[in-house]
């Protein structure tokens, strides 16, 4: 199962979410990317949109 990101960082990308357990779908994941705010090996923090843990996954920051 693939879910959309949305809003900002990785905009469009698929998020491959096969596997996860509901806890997982619904806390978001911190995804390794080269285009956030630290570049290569910063992450970006991408969490479903509220009521809905099939996606779209939105941007809510970058961590280095």
């Amino acid at each position: 199962m693939y879910a959309p990101c949305s809003a900002d960082r990785l905009d469009g990308e698929l998020l491959d979410v096969t596997g996860w357990v509901a806890a997982e779908l619904i806390e978001g994941a911190l995804l390794v990317t080269d285009r956030g705010l630290y570049g290569p090996g910063g992450r970006a923090f991408y969490a479903p949109a509220e009521g809905d843990p099939a996606g779209p996954f939105l941007w809510h920051g970058d961590t280095p």
